[in-house]
């Protein structure tokens, strides 16, 4: 553990202290669009990013190899080197992409040929555990395409969610956390090696996104751009592709200790967790084709109807719509991660239940429209204040009136707001006059 702590922290130093210069190199080269209509900043900010995060990558792999346990994972398997090539060449189009403004259907060829890349190199899916079924082998063509499949939903739905600041790192950090902390505990509690790889990735993709995310929280001082996205989407794919196409719980286990290790850890866990890191993103991407293609428009055609759009347009900030992508993103994938320790318990369920509603009640929050009461305004943010009568209000209506007629008349005062508007719960939402991000 420790050693993946210090390669953890060794990516995140590097991604920060990177990420200043990067910004000021990025505006140099003249890497920042022009505000377009679905976004929400409303600022040009520099894109390239993703240029520190992969320099972070490559730091955290080059630290990992030169650690006395960690180094046997690149002798015992090509992966870390899989995983290289193929974040190294959606990286460039990533790049280019960030100052040039790429075709999209040329984007979509370049992740299928980095997706290529891995699987050449030994990082693909060889067999599927499949519920009631057992473990199925795969073909080579089998195995590639579902690889290649994978490798570019999750790239395309990590680009679909960054919309918002922070929100695309965050979600990442959050899927990465859920998903190390299961590989690791798949291959240090039982000892199965071919989980290690998945781990490092976990560990490093980390790194990337908590070193990048105070440069990118609100208001971002630069995005990642496609370079990043890309990169994580591809980084998060390959730790799921490790993880369920590398670990055979059919051929590791025997005995009584199979069955233990089934009861703790059942045999569908490895399919389900990597399609439960990406819900949020997969849900948004999904939703997106759909819509778009109802409209009659392309798939990659961009709106404003993506998940954070919706938050902020029925009323939330800029920065309580993503900690409620936040809070959704790791209520999914620590609750998987949950059953997959303990599938027999009920309070598993429960909780997830309870967490669900009080999720429910943060997404209605702009429709309550909560007041704090007197005494508690000064420890609450502007927003759930009682507004004041104004001193002409109060003289024209007379001196001798109580402060509860004085509260009244406050209320009264309340003109509502339409949601989508700049100024609503301090969002800067998606509203009439042209944004960005």
């Amino acid at each position: 553990m420790r050693e993946y702590l210090l390669t953890l922290c060794v990516t995140a130093a590097v991604t920060y202290l990177l990420t200043g210069p990067v910004r000021k190199f990025a505006i140099v080269a003249g890497a920042m669009p022009e505000i377009r209509a679905r976004d929400v900043h409303r600022e040009p900010t520099p894109r390239l990013g993703g240029i520190a995060m992969f320099f972070g990558l490559c730091a955290g792999l080059l630290v990992a190899d030169h650690l006395t346990n960690l180094h046997q994972v690149f002798e015992k398997s090509n992966e870390p080197r899989a995983l290289l090539s193929g974040a190294a060449l959606i990286w460039l189009i990533g790049v280019l992409d960030d100052k040039f403004e790429i075709d999209a259907l040329i984007k979509l060829g370049s992740q299928m040929i980095a997706a290529g890349v891995m699987v050449v190199q030994g990082l693909t899916i060889l067999w599927l555990p499949i519920p009631t079924v057992g473990t199925v082998a795969l073909t080579q063509w089998q195995g590639t395409l579902l690889t290649v499949a994978l490798v570019v939903v999750t790239i395309n739905a990590v680009n679909f969610v960054d919309g918002l600041d922070g929100l695309a790192a965050g979600v990442v950090c959050i899927a990465a956390a859920a998903f190390f902390m299961y590989a690791y505990r798949i291959w240090y509690s039982y000892g199965i090696e071919a989980a290690a790889p998945a781990s490092l990735f976990a560990a490093i993709l980390m790194g990337m996104c908590l070193g990048f995310l105070p440069h990118n929280i609100h208001p971002a001082r630069i995005f990642m751009g496609d370079s990043g996205s890309m990169l994580i989407g591809l980084v998060l794919a390959a730790s799921a592709i490790s993880i369920t196409g590398q670990v055979d719980p059919d051929s590791l286990f025997g005995g009584s200790e199979r069955n233990t290790v089934h009861q703790m850890v059942p045999v569908y866990i490895p399919l389900l967790m990597p399609l439960t890191i990406i819900a949020i993103p997969a849900a948004d991407l999904i939703l997106a084709i759909v819509r778009r293609t109802w409209r009659g428009q392309s798939p990659f055609a961009a709106d404003r109807g993506h998940l954070h759009h919706r938050l902020l347009e029925i009323g939330h900030s800029h920065s309580r719509a993503v900690l409620i992508m936040y809070f959704f993103s790791a209520l999914i994938a620590f609750g998987a991660l949950a059953y997959s320790v303990n599938a027999a318990s009920m309070w598993i369920v429960l909780g997830v239940v309870f967490l669900s509603a009080i999720g429910l009640v943060l997404l209605l929050l702009p429709r309550f429209t909560p007041r704090a009461p007197r005494w508690a305004e000064s420890f609450v943010p502007p927003r759930y204040r009682r507004r004041r009568r104004t001193a002409a209000v109060t003289a024209g209506e007379g001196a001798g009136e109580g402060e509860d007629g004085a509260e009244s008349a406050a209320d009264e005062e309340r003109v509502p707001v339409t949601a989508g508007v700049s100024g609503v719960n301090g969002a800067t939402a998606v509203g009439s006059r042209t944004r960005t991000r």
